[in-house]
């Protein structure tokens, strides 16, 4: 059975790999240290309609991960698209109302 160690230690080793001719002064640990900063998030916004738009965004790269992503050749998948919820229901509509 793989664990997580195994798993970290995969990546370590193809990271290394990869950074060895793109950027040989790097190492994997401050690679993922300086990713481990991008966060993916949902942006809530409310409609008139009861609904709720939801954008699911990651934060946008800082000047040294762009050129990190960029040494590395790396794509970054685009956006997400967003999503709509369905109405919420009111607490006034009894939970048997059609």
């Amino acid at each position: 059975m793989r664990g997580v160690s195994h798993d970290l230690d995969c990546l370590h080793v193809t990271l290394r790999a990869r950074l060895k001719p793109l950027a040989p002064g790097l190492t994997p640990r401050a690679v993922l240290d300086k990713f481990a900063a991008v966060q993916m998030l949902d942006v809530h916004f409310p409609t008139t309609d009861g609904r709720t738009l939801i954008l699911r965004r990651y934060t946008e790269l800082a000047a040294d991960q762009r050129i990190l992503v960029q040494q590395l050749k790396l794509d970054l998948p685009p956006q997400p698209p967003p999503r709509i919820t369905a109405p919420s229901k009111s607490a006034d509509t009894p939970a048997n109302a059609v």
